[in-house]
């Protein structure tokens, strides 16, 4: 047996060799000081409820085909490996039910972890000034979510070949929404993330977390300018590379609460750009508030294939943020 090992040693050796350009310069490896991590607790308390791992699924999928199964596919592992889930767009099931069971998972995941409904600024802005914000309360009731996600995208909407023109700011929407239902808020964006200005704001509103959605990740006005007119694409396409990385939104936070310690909105989901869980380990140790991180993508891939290749997925994730905890400090002086 010990032969057999170091004889795959020797053939592995020179595919194993780093270089220093690899060197992974946010961390401080620590190897002396725990021991191999076994049942760690990652849990932690969020959206008053507690998770036993620190991941949100970002809302990806709503009214497709795949909905149903791939939302299903996250809401039990979300049981399953107790994280947090937002839906993707409601706006199918505002006043049709037709797509409800793609949606419906309230059971699957349990009552005990974050579940919320998702709508786009473009509805809700509809929706106050037709009068009909009941709507939202009744679909947060109905699907019995812990709140609403709200995603601004203002880009998304102008370059979608069927989006909706905003009439207003949507932080005065979000204001108003505020002012008119008791529902808990989540405000996000859609793979631009937002500036310091948006952050000041949306910090100064007392909402239950802010989700990045950072530059960096799955970039829904980039989708939308494929889906439209292609000989109007290269000269659209400059927009798709605009944002903030969830990086320099950490970064901003951070700055911002110098200048405000006490903010309203005291909880950030930090996503977009999440690759991995030593990614999120690191972001989520850089930032003064408290914080989860999201994925997206690399969790969308898995849950269209089936529930044991997304379980596998993040049992896999689950052990490097265990690892991460037990062996890395974050390098105070790593700049991007």
């Amino acid at each position: 047996m010990g032969n057999d090992r170091k004889h795959e040693h020797l053939k592995l050796a020179l595919e194993c060799q780093t270089r220093p350009s690899e060197q992974d310069r946010r961390f401080i490896y620590e190897p002396l000081l725990s021991a191999h991590p076994e049942n760690p607790d990652l849990s932690v308390r969020f959206l008053d409820k507690t998770m036993r791992t620190p991941i949100w699924v970002s809302s990806m999928t709503g009214g497709t085909g795949l909905a149903q199964k791939i939302n299903r596919n996250i809401a039990c592992v979300c049981r399953d490996f107790g994280m947090g889930m937002g839906l993707g767009s409601c706006r199918e099931i505002l006043f049709d039910k037709t797509h409800w069971p793609d949606f419906n998972f309230r059971d699957q995941i349990g009552d005990d972890l974050p579940f919320w409904a998702n709508l786009g600024i473009a509805q809700v802005e509809e929706l106050l000034a037709s009068g009909n914000i009941q709507a939202v309360v009744d679909l947060v009731g109905e699907l019995r979510a812990d709140g609403l996600i709200v995603h601004i995208n203002p880009l998304q909407e102008w370059f979608q070949p069927e989006g909706n023109r905003l009439k207003q700011a949507p932080l005065l929407t979000i204001q108003q929404l505020l002012d008119q239902i008791q529902i808990k808020l989540i405000v996000k964006e859609v793979g631009q993330g937002f500036g310091p200005e948006s952050l000041r704001q949306l910090l100064s509103l007392p909402l239950a977390a802010i989700e990045f959605g950072a530059y960096g990740g799955i970039n829904f006005s980039k989708m939308e300018m494929l889906r439209g007119d292609r000989q109007k694409f290269e000269g659209i396409l400059p927009f798709a590379f605009v944002g903030q990385s969830a990086f320099q939104m950490v970064d901003m936070v951070n700055q911002l609460l110098i200048e405000n310690p006490h903010p309203a909105c005291r909880q950030l989901i930090i996503s977009g750009g999440i690759q991995n869980s030593l990614d999120g380990f690191y972001l989520t140790s850089k930032c003064q508030l408290p914080s989860i991180f999201g994925l997206a993508s690399a969790v969308l891939k898995q849950a269209s294939e089936s529930y044991e290749s997304l379980a596998k997925f993040l049992e896999n994730q689950i052990q490097i943020l265990s690892l991460a905890n037990a062996y890395l400090k974050i390098n105070p002086d790593y700049r991007e």
